[in-house]
Protein backbone atom coordinates (compact mmCIF):
# COMPACT_ATOMS: atom_id res chain seq x y z
CA UNK A 1 0.00 0.00 0.00
CA UNK A 2 1.58 3.65 -1.02
CA UNK A 3 1.74 6.12 1.27
CA UNK A 4 -1.36 7.90 -0.37
CA UNK A 5 -3.81 4.82 0.34
CA UNK A 6 -2.31 4.56 3.38
CA UNK A 7 -2.70 8.78 5.05
CA UNK A 8 -6.47 8.08 2.89
CA UNK A 9 -7.06 4.64 5.46
CA UNK A 10 -5.58 6.99 8.44
CA UNK A 11 -7.76 10.05 7.75
CA UNK A 12 -11.27 7.91 6.91
CA UNK A 13 -13.02 9.36 9.65
CA UNK A 14 -11.94 13.68 8.97
CA UNK A 15 -12.85 12.64 5.09
CA UNK A 16 -15.82 11.32 5.64
CA UNK A 17 -17.21 14.26 7.60
CA UNK A 18 -14.71 16.55 5.40
CA UNK A 19 -16.19 14.92 2.00
CA UNK A 20 -19.57 15.04 3.05
CA UNK A 21 -19.96 18.68 4.37
CA UNK A 22 -18.02 19.51 0.59
CA UNK A 23 -20.56 17.86 -1.64
CA UNK A 24 -22.94 20.04 -0.25
CA UNK A 25 -21.03 22.67 -0.79
CA UNK A 26 -19.33 22.21 -3.96
CA UNK A 27 -21.48 21.87 -7.21
CA UNK A 28 -20.73 21.62 -10.82
CA UNK A 29 -21.21 25.41 -12.18
CA UNK A 30 -22.31 27.19 -9.47
CA UNK A 31 -21.00 30.44 -8.62
CA UNK A 32 -19.50 31.43 -5.11
CA UNK A 33 -21.81 33.23 -2.61
CA UNK A 34 -21.92 34.23 1.23
CA UNK A 35 -23.84 30.70 1.38
CA UNK A 36 -21.48 28.68 -0.11
CA UNK A 37 -18.29 30.23 2.31
CA UNK A 38 -20.77 29.90 5.50
CA UNK A 39 -21.51 26.09 4.07
CA UNK A 40 -17.31 25.62 3.80
CA UNK A 41 -17.01 26.97 7.19
CA UNK A 42 -19.30 24.33 8.62
CA UNK A 43 -17.22 21.68 6.90
CA UNK A 44 -14.22 22.38 8.42
CA UNK A 45 -15.03 22.71 11.98
CA UNK A 46 -16.65 19.24 11.11
CA UNK A 47 -13.24 18.21 10.08
CA UNK A 48 -11.53 19.47 13.22
CA UNK A 49 -9.25 22.14 11.67
CA UNK A 50 -10.45 23.91 14.77
CA UNK A 51 -11.97 27.73 15.04
CA UNK A 52 -9.09 29.61 14.80
CA UNK A 53 -7.42 27.95 11.97
CA UNK A 54 -11.22 27.46 9.88
CA UNK A 55 -11.36 31.67 10.27
CA UNK A 56 -7.83 32.38 8.87
CA UNK A 57 -8.06 29.63 5.51
CA UNK A 58 -11.63 31.03 5.25
CA UNK A 59 -10.16 34.48 5.02
CA UNK A 60 -7.74 33.19 2.24
CA UNK A 61 -10.65 31.92 0.29
CA UNK A 62 -12.63 34.82 0.80
CA UNK A 63 -9.88 36.89 -0.66
CA UNK A 64 -9.00 34.70 -3.50
CA UNK A 65 -12.63 35.31 -4.78
CA UNK A 66 -12.96 38.84 -4.36
CA UNK A 67 -9.69 39.08 -5.93
CA UNK A 68 -11.55 36.53 -8.65
CA UNK A 69 -8.87 33.85 -8.55
CA UNK A 70 -11.57 31.29 -7.83
CA UNK A 71 -15.19 32.30 -9.26
CA UNK A 72 -17.17 28.64 -9.06
CA UNK A 73 -17.73 26.67 -6.01
CA UNK A 74 -15.60 23.36 -8.15
CA UNK A 75 -12.58 25.52 -7.87
CA UNK A 76 -13.08 25.77 -4.09
CA UNK A 77 -11.25 22.53 -3.31
CA UNK A 78 -7.50 22.81 -4.99
CA UNK A 79 -7.61 26.72 -3.83
CA UNK A 80 -8.07 25.45 -0.04
CA UNK A 81 -5.67 22.56 -0.39
CA UNK A 82 -2.95 24.65 -2.21
CA UNK A 83 -3.16 27.28 0.87
CA UNK A 84 -3.20 24.55 3.34
CA UNK A 85 0.23 22.64 1.81
CA UNK A 86 1.83 26.28 1.73
CA UNK A 87 1.85 26.29 5.40
CA UNK A 88 4.62 23.45 5.38
CA UNK A 89 7.80 24.96 3.75
CA UNK A 90 10.35 22.34 3.10
CA UNK A 91 12.94 23.28 5.03
CA UNK A 92 10.64 22.90 8.25
CA UNK A 93 9.53 18.75 7.71
CA UNK A 94 13.20 17.44 7.90
CA UNK A 95 15.05 16.48 10.70
CA UNK A 96 17.93 18.85 11.82
CA UNK A 97 20.90 16.68 12.23
CA UNK A 98 23.81 18.11 14.25
CA UNK A 99 26.96 18.83 11.70
CA UNK A 100 29.19 17.15 14.08
CA UNK A 101 28.63 14.57 16.52
CA UNK A 102 25.21 12.59 17.63
CA UNK A 103 21.63 14.25 16.58
CA UNK A 104 19.74 14.10 20.20
CA UNK A 105 16.11 13.39 19.15
CA UNK A 106 14.32 14.36 22.69
CA UNK A 107 10.53 12.69 22.99
CA UNK A 108 7.92 13.43 24.82
CA UNK A 109 4.25 13.42 25.11
CA UNK A 110 1.58 12.62 27.69
CA UNK A 111 0.83 8.71 29.05
CA UNK A 112 -1.22 7.01 26.55
CA UNK A 113 -0.24 8.48 23.20
CA UNK A 114 1.95 5.84 21.71
CA UNK A 115 5.19 7.66 23.04
CA UNK A 116 7.60 4.63 23.72
CA UNK A 117 6.32 2.58 20.42
CA UNK A 118 6.75 5.72 18.55
CA UNK A 119 10.55 6.23 19.66
CA UNK A 120 10.83 2.50 18.60
CA UNK A 121 9.49 3.66 14.84
CA UNK A 122 12.03 7.08 15.34
CA UNK A 123 15.02 3.88 15.88
CA UNK A 124 13.89 1.97 12.83
CA UNK A 125 13.46 4.85 10.71
CA UNK A 126 17.24 5.86 11.04
CA UNK A 127 18.60 2.18 11.25
CA UNK A 128 17.00 2.21 7.73
CA UNK A 129 18.74 5.45 6.56
CA UNK A 130 22.45 3.83 7.61
CA UNK A 131 22.39 5.82 10.75
CA UNK A 132 24.21 4.41 14.39
CA UNK A 133 21.16 4.92 16.72
CA UNK A 134 21.42 4.51 20.76
CA UNK A 135 17.78 4.75 22.61
CA UNK A 136 18.32 6.58 26.39
CA UNK A 137 15.32 5.12 28.58
CA UNK A 138 14.35 8.15 30.54
CA UNK A 139 11.05 7.31 31.30
CA UNK A 140 12.17 5.94 34.74
CA UNK A 141 8.89 7.09 36.56
CA UNK A 142 6.53 4.33 34.50
CA UNK A 143 6.25 0.62 35.80
CA UNK A 144 7.92 -1.66 33.15
CA UNK A 145 8.86 1.39 30.93
CA UNK A 146 12.51 0.82 30.81
CA UNK A 147 11.81 -2.79 29.91
CA UNK A 148 9.38 -1.95 27.11
CA UNK A 149 11.72 -0.08 25.47
CA UNK A 150 14.56 -2.25 25.83
CA UNK A 151 12.54 -4.83 24.16
CA UNK A 152 11.96 -2.38 21.02
CA UNK A 153 15.87 -1.77 20.98
CA UNK A 154 16.33 -5.40 20.69
CA UNK A 155 13.86 -5.62 17.91
CA UNK A 156 15.36 -3.28 15.77
CA UNK A 157 19.06 -3.91 16.89
CA UNK A 158 20.04 -0.42 18.59
CA UNK A 159 21.71 -0.38 21.71
CA UNK A 160 19.88 1.06 24.71
CA UNK A 161 21.46 3.17 27.97
CA UNK A 162 19.00 2.64 30.98
CA UNK A 163 18.97 2.86 34.46
CA UNK A 164 16.80 1.03 37.03
CA UNK A 165 13.32 1.75 37.60
CA UNK A 166 12.50 5.02 40.00
CA UNK A 167 16.31 6.73 38.89
CA UNK A 168 16.92 9.56 37.79
CA UNK A 169 15.76 10.15 34.62
CA UNK A 170 18.33 13.36 34.19
CA UNK A 171 21.32 11.02 34.90
CA UNK A 172 19.96 8.42 32.42
CA UNK A 173 20.11 11.06 29.97
CA UNK A 174 23.82 11.69 31.01
CA UNK A 175 24.77 8.85 30.86
CA UNK A 176 22.82 8.46 27.24
CA UNK A 177 24.81 11.63 25.92
CA UNK A 178 27.78 10.10 27.14
CA UNK A 179 27.61 6.69 25.68
CA UNK A 180 26.36 8.25 22.05
CA UNK A 181 29.72 10.17 22.04
CA UNK A 182 32.30 7.64 23.19
CA UNK A 183 30.94 5.04 20.53
CA UNK A 184 30.22 7.34 17.37
CA UNK A 185 26.36 7.10 17.37
CA UNK A 186 24.92 9.26 14.38
CA UNK A 187 21.22 9.46 16.56
CA UNK A 188 20.34 9.69 20.08
CA UNK A 189 17.15 9.02 20.88
CA UNK A 190 15.58 10.17 24.36
CA UNK A 191 12.36 8.81 25.68
CA UNK A 192 11.26 11.02 28.63
CA UNK A 193 8.73 9.84 31.09
CA UNK A 194 4.89 10.09 29.85
CA UNK A 195 3.16 13.22 31.37
CA UNK A 196 -0.38 15.42 31.40
CA UNK A 197 0.74 18.62 30.11
CA UNK A 198 -0.95 19.89 33.25
CA UNK A 199 1.50 18.45 35.94
CA UNK A 200 3.66 21.21 36.15
CA UNK A 201 6.43 18.94 38.40
CA UNK A 202 6.68 16.79 35.73
CA UNK A 203 7.04 19.11 32.96
CA UNK A 204 10.00 20.88 35.14
CA UNK A 205 11.66 17.43 35.01
CA UNK A 206 11.42 17.48 31.32
CA UNK A 207 12.61 21.34 31.30
CA UNK A 208 15.74 19.58 33.48
CA UNK A 209 16.46 16.62 31.24
CA UNK A 210 17.20 19.34 28.06
CA UNK A 211 19.14 21.26 30.09
CA UNK A 212 21.37 17.99 30.98
CA UNK A 213 21.59 17.17 27.43
CA UNK A 214 22.51 20.56 26.33
CA UNK A 215 25.16 20.82 28.67
CA UNK A 216 26.95 17.66 27.63
CA UNK A 217 26.65 18.23 23.43
CA UNK A 218 26.68 21.69 21.72
CA UNK A 219 23.66 22.39 20.40
CA UNK A 220 21.56 19.52 21.40
CA UNK A 221 18.81 18.48 21.85
CA UNK A 222 18.43 19.03 17.94
CA UNK A 223 15.21 17.82 17.71
CA UNK A 224 12.07 17.88 20.80
CA UNK A 225 9.61 15.55 18.94
CA UNK A 226 5.93 15.58 21.01
CA UNK A 227 4.30 12.81 20.25
CA UNK A 228 0.69 13.31 19.63
CA UNK A 229 -2.65 10.80 19.63
CA UNK A 230 -3.80 11.64 16.09
CA UNK A 231 -7.67 10.68 17.68
CA UNK A 232 -7.90 13.26 20.38
CA UNK A 233 -9.14 16.13 18.23
CA UNK A 234 -8.39 19.88 19.70
CA UNK A 235 -7.03 18.98 22.98
CA UNK A 236 -3.78 18.37 21.17
CA UNK A 237 -3.51 22.11 20.07
CA UNK A 238 -3.56 22.58 24.15
CA UNK A 239 -0.95 19.94 24.75
CA UNK A 240 1.46 21.02 22.14
CA UNK A 241 1.21 24.72 23.40
CA UNK A 242 2.39 23.80 26.87
CA UNK A 243 4.95 20.95 26.22
CA UNK A 244 6.38 23.52 23.71
CA UNK A 245 6.82 26.34 26.43
CA UNK A 246 8.73 23.92 29.06
CA UNK A 247 10.45 22.00 26.20
CA UNK A 248 11.05 24.09 23.02
CA UNK A 249 8.78 21.79 20.69
CA UNK A 250 10.24 21.27 17.17
CA UNK A 251 8.02 18.61 15.29
CA UNK A 252 5.15 16.28 16.12
CA UNK A 253 5.11 12.79 15.59
CA UNK A 254 1.38 11.83 14.86
CA UNK A 255 0.79 8.54 16.60
CA UNK A 256 -2.32 6.43 16.06
CA UNK A 257 -3.35 7.39 12.54
CA UNK A 258 -6.27 5.14 11.96
CA UNK A 259 -9.57 5.49 10.57
CA UNK A 260 -10.62 7.63 13.68
CA UNK A 261 -7.98 10.02 13.48
CA UNK A 262 -9.20 13.85 13.54
CA UNK A 263 -6.74 14.83 10.81
CA UNK A 264 -7.33 18.51 10.57
CA UNK A 265 -5.39 19.22 13.75
CA UNK A 266 -2.65 18.68 12.10
CA UNK A 267 -3.16 22.03 10.32
CA UNK A 268 -4.16 24.01 13.31
CA UNK A 269 -1.09 22.67 15.23
CA UNK A 270 1.00 24.04 12.52
CA UNK A 271 -1.51 27.40 11.50
CA UNK A 272 -1.51 28.25 15.45
CA UNK A 273 1.62 27.51 16.55
CA UNK A 274 3.84 27.06 14.09
CA UNK A 275 5.11 23.51 14.58
CA UNK A 276 5.59 20.78 11.62
CA UNK A 277 4.40 17.50 11.95
CA UNK A 278 8.09 15.68 11.34
CA UNK A 279 6.64 12.01 11.19
CA UNK A 280 3.39 9.85 11.00
CA UNK A 281 2.25 6.74 12.93
CA UNK A 282 0.36 4.18 10.86
CA UNK A 283 0.20 0.83 12.84
CA UNK A 284 1.84 -0.64 15.51
CA UNK A 285 4.87 -2.26 14.11
CA UNK A 286 8.72 -0.77 13.93
CA UNK A 287 7.97 -0.04 10.06
CA UNK A 288 4.71 1.81 10.32
CA UNK A 289 6.78 5.60 10.42
CA UNK A 290 6.27 7.57 7.43
CA UNK A 291 7.88 11.23 7.36
CA UNK A 292 4.96 13.63 6.52
CA UNK A 293 4.19 14.60 3.10
CA UNK A 294 2.23 17.56 3.32
CA UNK A 295 0.59 17.48 0.19
CA UNK A 296 -0.16 13.52 -0.25
CA UNK A 297 -1.66 13.86 3.31
CA UNK A 298 -3.76 16.85 2.35
CA UNK A 299 -4.73 15.42 -1.27
CA UNK A 300 -5.71 12.12 1.22
CA UNK A 301 -7.79 14.07 3.43
CA UNK A 302 -10.11 15.63 0.79
CA UNK A 303 -10.26 12.51 -1.47
CA UNK A 304 -13.62 10.81 -1.27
Amino acid sequence: MGLFDRFKKGLARTREKLSAGLRSVLRLGRKIDQETLSRLEDSMLAADFGPATTARLMELVRNGWKKGDIAEEQEVTAYLKRQIVELWPEADRGVRFAESGPTVVLVTGINGSGKTTSVAKLGKHFVDHNKRVILGACDTFRAAAVEQLSIWSERIGVQIVRHDQGADPGAVAYDACEAAMARKADVLLLDTAGRLHTQDHLMRELAKIRKVVERRIPGAPHEVLLVLDATIGQNAVNQARLFSEHAGVTGIFLAKLDGSAKGGIVVGIRDQLGIPVKFVGLGETPSDIEPFDPATFIEAMFTE
